[in-house]
Order: C-alpha cells, then structure tokens, then sequence
C-alpha cells in the first residue's frame, strides 16, 4: 500500500502529514516508532492523518500519532499543518475547514500564504475531565510532591491535558527532571503536557515537555495552556498574547468564546510511504 506525504513544521515542531483520504491508513505503533526515528526513519514529533469524514458537518477526520505510537486528541501546531497540507494536496478549495479529531471538532482558517489560525474552543478545568485525579473539586494551581522537590501548576485540558508551571528563568527550568516526572505521575492516567513558563513585560516564554515525544521547538496547544494559565493567575491582562517558544512566536487570542491560535504551517518536502 502506497501513501503520499509531506514532512511540515510549525515553528519547528515536526510532522509527518499522511493522506488516507483514499484509503484507510492503519499503521501500527512500531511502525510509526520506527518512521519517527530521526537516524532510521523520517523522523518527526507527531504523525498527522488526513482521513475522510465520518460525519456530515466536517471536512475530513484528523488523526494524531504521538513519535511513540501512542494515538492523542489534540495538537495545536499539527492542524495549522493539517490545514496548509489540504491546501497543497488540493484535497480542498475553502479557506475554512472543519475536521473531526478525537475530541472535538475543530475549525482551521488558512490566513494567507504564511499564517494559519485554529479554533481551540474553551479550555477544561474540572479535574476529572483533563483527567487529573488528585484533586476534589477546581482550583487555580495545585501542588505535587515529586521523588526531588514539590511543583505547583495550572491544569487544563485542551483535549489534551496540560500542566502550566511559571518558573523565573525558562532557560534555567528543570524541563527534563521535572517533565518526566509530572509525565509519570499516579494523577495524570494519560500523562500529561507540562509547560515551563516566564512571565515578560510584553510575552510569555515557554518550552514544552510533551507527552510522547519530550521537549519540541514549539507546542501549540501547550502556548494556549500557558496563555490560559497566565490571564487566571493575573499575570498578564490582555486578550492578546504573544508566546515565545524555542522555534519562534504563537498567538493566542483568549476570551471567554474560547481560544484562537495563530501562527505558520511549513512544507519541508514530500515523498511516498509503502508499507
């Protein structure tokens, strides 16, 4: 079986975007392990999936394969790719798309030949619903114990759980210890996103360690989680937010409509998989 593709990043986070509008594209976790290796494989973040809709009111279906295999919900980064991808495959002429992911559907906006904006929706704070199990009812920041120090945080869920932490000096921030540890822990079941944010006069600096593939360039969903993060705890005020990430600038629109993220989608090259 045969499969166009095309390597794209945002902002440095990685893709592998696969066109299964034709046929079912059923890879299995090894495969996609060994395609993400980047000395063995293609190498890239997160495997992305353009699958036909399974229902009326959408464009296509939106699959995202974390570099370990494991399936997820959601992925900022990857549907401004999504999106440019469709384009460039001509799989699609509106400017406005509409794709079905495990969680929800979303809406993508191609901007022009270098922005793409997404429709996030509303932020989940109730524990059970991000999941985070160690908590009895919602709060601004909560408190873990780890095996070397205690981390507080903000929680959230954009389909996909995020766990927010200012720190003082995002270059100095213990994104490995502490990322793998939160990752681990007893009260994220589905492990969990964890972002290291500092707080500047005029944007927020951010990496992120993400659930199966460790620290990217950039993390969409995770720059959404900090914005989210910083406007509940007050440490900035405006709807407007520029987060810098290893790769480069996102933009985060937050209101109480929900969140718009706003930032390029790049074509690296294509090529065939035959599996």
């Amino acid at each position: 079986m045969q499969f166009d593709f095309m390597k794209m990043h945002g902002l440095g986070n990685d893709f592998v975007v696969v066109d299964a509008t034709q046929q079912p594209f059923l890879p299995t976790a090894q495969r996609i392990r060994e395609l993400a290796h980047r000395r063995t494989g293609i190498g890239f973040d997160q495997l992305l999936v353009v699958a036909p809709a399974s229902l009326p009111e959408v464009d296509f279906d939106y699959r995202i394969f974390n570099a370990d295999g494991g399936e997820v919900m959601q992925c900022g980064n990857g549907a401004r790719c999504f999106a440019r991808f469709v384009e460039l495959k001509q799989l699609s002429k509106k400017k406005v798309l509409r794709a079905r992911t495990r969680a929800r559907i979303i809406e993508m906006c191609i901007e022009n030949e270098q922005q793409v904006s997404v429709d996030m929706g509303l932020p989940i704070f109730e524990p059970s619903r991000i999941p985070f199990l160690c908590a009895q009812s919602q709060a601004d920041t909560y408190t873990l114990e780890l095996p070397h120090k205690s981390v507080t945080f903000g929680a959230l869920s954009f389909g996909n759980p995020h766990a927010v932490i200012v720190v003082d000096d995002v270059v100095r921030a213990e994104v490995l210890e502490v990322g793998r540890a939160l990752q681990s822990h007893r009260c994220f079941p589905q492990s969990v996103n964890v972002g290291f944010m500092e707080v500047q006069e005029k944007c927020l600096r951010l990496r992120v360690f993400e659930r199966g593939a460790g620290e990217t360039w950039s993390c969409g969903s995770g720059a959404c989680a900090a914005a989210v993060i910083a406007r509940k705890l007050k440490l900035v005020s405006q709807s407007d937010i520029e987060v810098q990430l290893a790769g480069g600038a996102l933009s985060v629109h937050y209101e109480k409509d929900g969140v718009k993220l706003v930032g390029p989608a790049q074509a690296v090259y294509q090529g065939q998989l035959i599996l």
